[in-house]
This record gives C-alpha cells, structure tokens and sequence, in this order.
C-alpha cells in the first residue's frame, strides 16, 4: 500500500498517510479536523529492497570484475 502525501490549507501541515490505491482521498485533516485538506503529488522514494544480501548474493559474483574483463 502507498503512502500518500494530504497538506491542508486550514492548519497549514503537511501529512503523510498509509492507505491503498482503492481508497476514496481523505477529506478531513487529521490534524485540525478541517475539511480543506488536498492530497498532493509528490516525488515518491526510489525502490527500497529490504533483506541482507539482495545485491551480493543475488546478483554480484566473487569473481564479477574478472569475468567482465576475461570477456574482452
């Protein structure tokens, strides 16, 4: 599920909440209780792979620089 980014012109905060894609948009802020509040679009966060070892044991070799320049 994303996380959405609402800022609310009434209290002027900026919040952040977890909720699926099929849900209506809040419209009242959490913060003040007011009825302005708007999501708005935001950059995002790249691709986080969580767990030990995703890069080194997935996809790096022992002997990946060496294969590259045995290939030559």
């Amino acid at each position: 599920m994303p996380t959405y980014e609402y800022q609310c012109d009434g209290c002027h905060k900026t919040v952040e909440i977890f909720q699926p894609m099929t849900a209506d948009p809040v419209k009242v802020c959490p913060e003040c209780g007011s009825n302005k509040i708007r999501r708005i679009i935001s950059g995002g966060v790249g691709v986080i792979f969580k767990g030990s070892g995703f890069y080194c044991t997935d996809y790096k070799g022992k002997n990946a620089s060496s294969a590259g320049s045995a290939s030559k």
